[in-house]
């Protein structure tokens, strides 16, 4: 088999509008590393056949709808990948190929550029797949977690220290629709809100929540570019700063 050393790429399928490349080539462009990253849209049919040669890149990211299929072709998992069953991330070192999953470290190191944590009081606006993932890491850190969506918007009130998102609602092109009503939002005493959503740029919940009076407000951007710098981490070591995550996300922002 053939090293294609320095290669990474995105896998999944279709690509069509995937900001991956222009994320990870300034990522390898702050670190100082020569690499060609390059878009992997392969379908179904030809996912197993195509194993082999994503064996010989150096490392690669996968997203919809493969990161539970690619597992059978690791050799290995890290913790994270066994924590979710589900790979995003592959390091090939010495033939040995090794499953992470990036999603859960990129979703807490956003919220510590929000200077946020995970440790009070927090609120959780729907339990599916990524919504699963942030309440396992606000429970692994210690928070006194309430998910909405096992409880009646109607139920929804008091203090917490840091309400999310990981619904679609507010996504573009619906961007007129909010999984809260001002009413209910007016019920809830919030010092931060993180919405995993980042096209808009601003959902009508984030300015809703703005409008409220909360200062520390993220769309889910930071978490797409902290996912992908924790990835470059594992490849080859390379750190980044909360600023340059900033950077790179604000570039990004004017892309979608």
């Amino acid at each position: 088999m053939t090293e294609n050393k320095n290669v990474f790429g995105i896998l999944g399928h279709p690509l069509g509008h995937t900001l991956s490349p222009q994320i990870h080539t300034r990522l390898f462009e702050i670190s100082g590393e020569q690499a060609e990253y390059k878009i992997l849209d392969t379908p179904p049919e030809k996912l197993t056949d195509s194993f082999e040669y994503f064996k010989s890149l150096t490392g690669f990211n996968i997203t919809i709808p493969y990161k539970i299929d690619i597992i059978k072709m690791c050799d290995t998992l890290d913790d994270t990948a066994k924590r979710y069953n589900s790979v995003n991330c592959i390091a090939n070192v010495n033939g040995v190929s090794t499953g992470y999953n990036t999603d859960c470290t990129g979703f807490t190191k956003a919220i510590g550029a929000m200077g946020m944590t995970l440790t009070n009081k927090v609120l959780l606006l729907g339990c599916g797949g990524v919504g699963r993932m942030m309440a396992i890491e606000a429970v692994r850190e210690g928070g006194e977690l309430t998910i909405v969506g096992f409880c009646l918007l109607s139920e929804v009130k008091g203090d917490c220290d840091l309400m999310v998102n990981a619904t679609p609602v507010g996504m573009y092109p619906n961007t007129d629709a909010s999984p809260l009503t001002e009413e209910t939002l007016g019920r809830i005493t919030l010092n931060g809100f993180f919405d995993a959503i980042y096209n808009p740029r601003e959902t009508k919940l984030m300015k809703m929540v703005s409008d409220k009076g909360v200062k520390k407000v993220s769309g889910g951007m930071q978490m797409l570019v902290w996912q992908a710098a924790v990835a470059h981490t594992i490849w080859s070591g390379a750190e980044y700063t909360a600023e340059q995550v900033q950077a790179i996300s604000d570039e990004m922002m004017r892309l979608v």
